[in-house]
């Protein structure tokens, strides 16, 4: 059975435009890359979690904020290495100030072989984006989730 992950497609409507909030993977992996990087706020589903309350958790702490709303189901993704990402979108406080993003750390051994082990942010920033920004800021197995939004909420781009 493929791992799972579950996560939350959160957009706002900014002066009648569709807008979505994704967030850029912190540590130095991802330091120098944008351009099909970013993705939504999602993460692993933890042993006997229910998939949406995995959702809500991973959200809120990759943003230090407890998304509220009316979460509707947009879907289940297949990404390139074979992990399956349960998705659902909700409509998010316009209020929501990505400048303010704190997520929790990682740790890894950085440099590589140094035996030196550093603390990195799981989320290093986040941002609203127009769909045809995000497609070319998503990482390339979740662009099905913009796709499908769009569609869900039954609007042009």
């Amino acid at each position: 059975m493929p791992v799972r992950s579950a996560g939350l497609l959160i957009y706002r409507l900014c002066e009648r435009k569709l807008e979505v909030l994704l967030v850029h993977p912190g540590g130095p992996f991802w330091a120098k890359k944008d351009e099909g990087a970013w993705s939504i706020p999602k993460g692993l589903i933890e042993a006997g979690e229910d998939e949406l309350s995995a959702a809500i958790r991973e959200a809120q702490e990759e943003l230090d904020v407890e998304i509220k709303g009316s979460f509707v189901p947009l879907g289940e993704y297949r990404q390139p290495g074979g992990k399956v990402v349960v998705v659902w979108s909700v409509e998010a406080d316009v209020t929501l100030d990505v400048e303010k993003v704190r997520s929790s750390e990682f740790q890894i051994e950085w440099p590589p072989r140094s035996g030196r082990i550093q603390s990195f942010p799981e989320v290093d920033r986040a941002g609203w984006f127009a769909i045809a920004e995000a497609e070319i800021r998503i990482l390339k197995g979740q662009a099905a989730m913009l796709a499908d939004l769009v569609k869900q909420l039954g609007r042009d781009q």
